[in-house]
């Protein structure tokens, strides 16, 4: 199929990882049990951790643990980071369609950053492991102590970094955190659906456009980029 034709010149496009480029999920939450059980408890299974996919995990892994009745946050996160590696990045595929799109964006004239809460790291090892690494222009995300990993921030410094305009712009996510990150720095911002936020979610956070299917998204690129472009004539 032939996609990305109609591209704005001068512009750039963001994506999020977790939930947007790959499924993280499952490779997420099994790292997740193995710290629990680290920790000396039985993982909860029963219990939704889908939640603590997409957001800093400095920020999540407290409550986590919380519902073990403990409070050892610095060393489960030390665990996390430990095991992460070897139990989560294998369990990390790609959602449909994201290698072409990927790698259609990257032969365009349109410049490709990654902008992820994860760590930039391990980031590049998972986009690595799908031959899509070379695809971006830059990979950012966190240090490998998870600070630096705030949206509005992360987004900002990309565009400094790059001499990026960001009305000639687009981020895509699958979380608020990505929408209002993007709308932070002025920059318009695509929700999709098929990541761990929700329809709910992402109108609340005000997204210029919301993607139901993998399917859908070059055109919304597109249109994003051309109203961009027409308002910044």
């Amino acid at each position: 199929m032939t996609i990305f034709t109609s591209l704005p010149e001068r512009t750039a496009v963001l994506f999020d990882l977790d939930g947007t480029i790959i499924d993280s999920r499952a490779g997420i939450i099994a790292t997740i049990h193995r710290v629990i059980a680290e920790l000396g408890h039985e993982p909860d299974r029963s219990v939704d951790l889908t939640w603590v996919v997409g957001p800093p995990l400095a920020d999540l892994i407290g409550q986590v643990i919380a519902h073990y009745g403990d409070t050892r946050t610095d060393h489960a996160i030390a665990l996390y980071r430990a095991f992460y590696q070897d139990v989560g990045v294998p369990s990390t595929p790609l959602f449909p369609h994201m290698a072409s799109y990927l790698e259609a964006l990257s032969a365009s004239e349109t410049k490709l950053y990654l902008a992820t809460s994860k760590p930039a790291v391990l980031a590049r090892q998972i986009l690595a492991r799908h031959g899509l690494d070379a695809c971006f222009d830059a990979i950012c995300g966190a240090n490998p102590d998870d600070t630096g990993a705030e949206k509005p921030e992360m987004i900002a410094g990309i565009l400094r970094d790059h001499d990026l305009r960001p009305e000639r712009c687009v981020m895509i996510g699958d979380r608020r955190f990505d929408i209002s990150g993007a709308h932070a720095n002025a920059m318009r911002a695509i929700g999709v659906l098929w990541g761990y936020g929700g329809e709910a979610e992402l109108t609340e956070a005000g997204a210029d456009a919301i993607v139901t299917v993998p399917d859908g998204l070059p055109d919304a690129i597109e249109r994003q980029l051309r109203l961009s472009a027409a308002h910044t004539a």
